[in-house]
Parts: C-alpha cells; sequence; structure tokens
C-alpha cells in the first residue's frame, strides 16, 4: 500500500550512501535521509509552536545520488515529494514490526538555514 506524499521538514543526521549490484548494469544506488517533518503552528508572538511531528525515513533511488550525497546535509530544510510505503520487518528478537517510509521521487532544499550556495560545473562525462 502507498500513498501520496508531500511535506516539509529537516534533515536529521549525515546523509547514508549505498549501492546495491544490478547483475550487469549499473549499480543502483540510494541516498536514505532521516527527516523530521514538523507542523509548526505560529503563536501570538510570532513564534511557531510544532504540533504533531514526526520521524521518517526518506529513500531516494537514483543514479546520482553519490554525488549528492555531500549536498544534503543535517540541519537543512528540505521539501520531500514522493509516496509513504509500509515495509514489514522483523527486529532481532524475532518480533513483526512496521514502520513507514517514504520513497522519494523529489527532494528539494528550501533556503532556510543556509548561509551560501555554491554552483559548480558538472563534470564531464566518465569523469
Amino acid at each position: 500500500m502507498s500513498t501520496h506524499f508531500v511535506g516539509e521538514g529537516n534533515i536529521g543526521s549525515a546523509p547514508e550512501y549505498r549501492e546495491f549490484p544490478n547483475g550487469n548494469d549499473d549499480p543502483r544506488r540510494l541516498l536514505r535521509l532521516n527527516v523530521y517533518f514538523d507542523n509548526p503552528i505560529p503563536k501570538k508572538d510570532g513564534e511557531y509552536e510544532d504540533r504533531g511531528g514526526f520521524w521518517a525515513p526518506v529513500e531516494l533511488w537514483h543514479r546520482d545520488a553519490e554525488r549528492w550525497q555531500s549536498l544534503y546535509q543535517k540541519g537543512m530544510r528540505v521539501l520531500v515529494e514522493g509516496r509513504t510505503v509500509r515495509d514489514e520487518w522483523e527486529d532481532a528478537d524475532d518480533n513483526e514490526r512496521v514502520t513507514f517510509k517514504i520513497e522519494a521521487r523529489r527532494v528539494g532544499i528550501l533556503p532556510y538555514r543556509l548561509e551560501a550556495v555554491t554552483l559548480g560545473a558538472k563534470p564531464a562525462v566518465g569523469q
């Protein structure tokens, strides 16, 4: 079961990059982000109160995932679009567990909490 998802949140830890063999083809590349999706409610004093936020693992499968690992950083504000997926697994004590993860189509960087942005030239093919 999956459901369309769009949410804004903060990356809570350093991104995790992994590669998986794919036969004779290029390996499948995964960038996993741990994101806290908050629910900021404005208060009368101009500040915000978080009501009902949650943590979710965000998986971004893409051939450029390795390069993006250094782009996404802990604390960065992101907008995630994708789908929620129910993930069933067993813990070390053989207890059945159920969690939800987000398989992202897009992860956009929002300009909050950024001090600078540096753009570089895209490397030539084969480098």
